[in-house]
């Protein structure tokens, strides 16, 4: 963690000696290297760096329900007892549990990033009292049902 706390300060200084406040990343890590002594980090073990190219390919691969045509996922990260993260095949041997672990995973990513989304906008709002408030909607059942929505017609349009 104090790596990420380095790398925040090094953010911060950058932006404050360029007097900017929109950054690229890759010039941030220049004036790092370079300004503030920074090292690069080593690289990454060639076979872990491939298991993550293996693990970023297998969330990308998508089948097509044989019933409603629409696209789901394939492959299915769960963490099992040990902490290993492991990966199953939605149509193969995905036993309800595994694949509970795995939805439930997701899920609370998906509410991880809607509660820090809510605080930024909280945050903003309070900064900014004299302009009309951002407001974020979190109840995203009339979102998914436009897309499955949109997603049929799609479909149909493809036969």
């Amino acid at each position: 963690m104090s790596q990420h706390r380095d790398m925040q300060k090094a953010l911060d200084h950058y932006r404050m000696v360029h007097n900017v406040n929109d950054v690229d990343m890759r010039e941030v890590a220049r004036y790092a290297v370079e300004k503030l002594g920074m090292e690069l980090p080593k690289p990454k073990d060639p076979l872990d760096r491939l298991a993550s190219e293996f693990a970023k390919a297998a969330r990308e691969q998508m089948r097509y329900d044989r019933g409603t045509g629409r696209p789901y996922r394939v492959n299915h990260m769960f963490i099992n007892a040990d902490g290993q993260r492991l990966w199953l095949d939605i149509d193969g041997e995905a036993p309800r549990g595994k694949m509970l672990k795995s939805l439930t995973l997701r899920r609370e990513q998906v509410i991880g990033d809607a509660y820090h989304l809510e605080l930024d906008a909280d945050h903003w709002n309070a900064d900014h009292a004299a302009e009309p408030p951002i407001q974020m909607v979190l109840d995203f059942t009339a979102d998914v049902a436009e897309r499955k929505a949109i997603d049929g017609d799609d479909d149909k349009a493809a036969e």
